[in-house]
């Protein structure tokens, strides 16, 4: 009833583990893997040692999380080890996506090409994350940007699948979308985090050390879900959607704008590790209270 093709890909169920979250080690991503999750994804690996930045880094609010946690990374040459415990993915039939990031863009061919090497099920580009050499302009809010990294970065991957990550901060996501898909991205994902701030009125200052930092939870979904929508109208590749995916009826509300795979990553604070199976089981009753055997049978609906 679940079972979901991405890009040549069987998952189990349409959830995955997005970036960032849980996946800072290979023990937090099969835990996942066990507990119900699609596909999972590798917290984003740079070209470099990063450290990130200092606490605070991630504050709860009354709509979600905040967090500026700085894409702390060991490097990729550094990454043998992990790729090396992933390995079990294999055995327990879950998708590795490993996510990758550069602070210029020729730095994501780079990178690239060595996790391609270790064969994960699909690589996803984060060229909205804001460390770039643009001083935190995302790459991913210029569409001819966007489509020389993709096109780069195509050239060294081979027949891996390559998603582009998407922000709603750009000025039109979908000029980007539609650049990355001609320039051979074979999927995308709406999208990242929002840019934001929340400051401590007694303390007089911003709560996080960074100052500044990426909004997501439930605050987030109407404005991925409405990018979600819209890039389904606008391209032909498969769609992530992701952004306060907490329950089956926000994972059901992507499918239903066109995503074929729903991110979850803030929702994990709320609900635990657990959220896979729960949202996989809400989505399931949904579909049988209301006579629908196939998850497919779904996506795009609400355009019709």
């Amino acid at each position: 009833m679940l079972e979901t093709r991405f890009c040549g890909i069987e998952l189990k169920n349409p959830t995955r583990l997005a970036s960032g979250v849980m996946g800072v080690n290979a023990g937090q991503i099969i835990r996942v893997a066990k507990e119900g999750a699609g596909a999972v994804t590798i917290k984003s690996l740079g070209p470099m040692e990063r450290q990130g930045h200092k606490n605070p880094t991630v504050i709860e609010w009354e709509h979600g999380l905040l967090n500026a946690v700085g894409l702390p990374t060991p490097g990729y040459k550094n990454a043998d080890s992990e790729f090396e415990e992933l390995k079990e993915l294999k055995k327990i039939g879950v998708p590795l996506i490993a996510s990758i990031y550069g602070t210029r863009w020729k730095e994501f061919s780079e990178v690239a090409e060595y996790v391609a090497s270790k064969n994960p099920s699909a690589i996803e580009l984060d060229i909205s994350c804001p460390n770039t050499e643009w001083g935190g302009t995302q790459f991913a809010c210029d569409p001819a940007m966007s489509y020389k990294i993709i096109s780069d970065v195509k050239e060294v991957t081979g027949k891996i699948p390559v998603i582009a990550k998407l922000t709603a901060a750009a000025n039109s996501p979908i000029a980007v979308a539609k650049a990355c898909e001609e320039a051979g991205a074979n999927a995308i994902c709406c999208g990242n985090t929002m840019p934001g701030m929340i400051i401590d009125v007694d303390a007089k200052k911003p709560i996080l050390s960074f100052k500044k930092g990426g909004m997501s939870g439930p605050a987030l979904k109407p404005i991925n879900l409405k990018v979600t929508y819209e890039a389904y109208e606008a391209v032909k590749i498969p769609i992530i959607g992701e952004g306060g995916i907490t329950t089956g009826r926000d994972a059901l509300e992507y499918i239903m704008a066109g995503a074929t795979v729903c991110g979850i990553g803030s929702g994990i604070w709320k609900r635990g590790t657990g959220i896979f199976n729960s949202v996989s089981n809400e989505i399931e009753e949904w579909m049988k209270e209301n006579g629908y055997t196939k998850i497919e049978h779904l996506r795009g609906i609400a355009h019709e």
